[in-house]
C-alpha cells in the first residue's frame, strides 16, 4: 500500500511533513492557505493516520530516516520544497543531504539535529525524559501522546484551545502503529546530524518559536549558523507548533521564502 497523501492548489511542489505521534491532518489550516499559491501535498508518514498499512516494518533507529525517505522519495518524481515540522524536520533534512537534486528548497520548523541532550550538546530533552516516554508508551501510549502534545503547546499564546484542537486531531484517522512510535521515539533519542549539516546546499529556512520547550530556540540558531545558506524566522509567543499558534505569520513567511523574497520580521 503506497502512503496517503492529500494534495491542494496548483504551482512549485510542497511536501508538508508532520511530526511524531500526529499525522498530515495537523497541516489542514496552513495547508489550504498554502494551496492559492503552491501544489501542496500533506502525507501521513508510514505507520501513521491512514498511512497504517503502507508496508512499514520494523527498522533500526540508525536508518529508520533514511528509510523513510526512501519511502517518500518513491512517491514524488518531481523536485519540490520540504517543510518539516519536529521529527518530519529530521526526515526532510535527511531528504536533503542524500538527494539535493530532488530538493529545492528546505524548511525546519521547531526542528533540530539532534533532539536527546549529550556531552557536547546541551539543546536538547534529557535522555531520561525520552526513556520515561518509552516507558510510558508501553504501558499507555494514548495518554503518552496526549501528555506529548501538552509538552509542545507548552506556553504558547492560545495554548487551551490548541491542546483542544490538537487533542480532538489527535486520532481523527486512528491511532498509529505502536511498532512505528517506538521507531519514532528511538530516532528521536539516537539521531544526530550535526555532522552533516554543512552538505545542505539548498536555501533553508528555520522556523522557530520563541517558547518552545522541546526544541528550544538555541538549536534553530545552531542549525542557521552550520547550514551554509540558512536563515532563522523567530515567531514570538509562540511553542512547538507555530503554524498552529500563529498560522498567519506562518504562511507568510514560507510563502516569501519560496517566492525568494526578503525575509520579513
Amino acid at each position: 500500500m503506497s502512503l496517503h497523501v492529500e494534495s491542494f492548489g496548483s504551482g512549485p511542489s510542497l511536501l508538508l511533513i508532520h511530526g511524531w505521534g500526529m499525522h498530515g491532518g495537523v497541516w489542514s489550516d496552513v495547508a489550504h492557505k498554502l494551496a492559492s499559491d503552491f501544489r501542496v501535498h500533506s502525507v501521513d508518514l508510514p505507520g501513521y493516520g491512514y498511512s497504517k498499512n503502507a508496508g512499514w516494518v520494523a527498522t533500526k533507529s540508525s536508518v529508520l530516516l533514511d528509510a523513510v525517505v526512501d519511502k517518500l522519495s518513491a512517491c514524488f518524481a518531481d523536485p519540490l520544497t520540504l517543510c518539516g515540522w519536529s521529527l518530519g524536520g529530521e526526515v526532510a533534512l535527511r531528504w536533503a543531504m542524500r538527494e539535493p537534486d530532488k530538493v529545492r528548497r528546505l524548511v525546519l520548523v521547531a526542528s533540530t539535529p539532534c533532539f536527546a541532550e549529550r556531552d557536547d550538546w546541551s539543546f536538547g530533552m534529557e535522555k531520561i525524559v525520552l526513556d520515561k516516554f518509552s516507558a510510558e508508551l508501553e504501558q499507555n501510549h494514548a495518554a503518552t501522546l496526549r501528555r506529548f502534545i501538552t509538552l509542545q503547546l507548552r506556553g504558547s499564546e492560545n495554548e487551551r484551545e490548541l491542546l483542544a484542537l490538537l487533542r480532538e486531531s489527535l486520532f481523527s484517522r486512528g491511532e498509529p502503529d505502536m511498532q512505528v512510535l517506538r521507531d519514532g521515539l528511538n530516532t528521536l533519542r539516537d539521531a544526530d546530524l550535526r555532522c552533516e549539516l554543512y552538505s545542505v546546499t539548498q536555501p533553508t529556512m528555520i522556523i522557530a518559536g520563541e517558547r518552545d520547550k522541546l526544541t528550544p530556540p538555541t538549536a534553530s540558531r545552531y542549525l542557521a549558523e552550520n547550514i551554509p545558506e540558512a536563515c532563522l524566522v523567530e515567531i514570538k509567543g509562540a511553542a512547538h507548533a507555530p503554524f498552529l499558534s500563529h498560522p498567519e505569520e506562518f504562511v507568510r513567511q514560507l510563502k516569501n521564502f519560496i517566492r525568494n523574497k526578503p525575509i520579513s520580521y
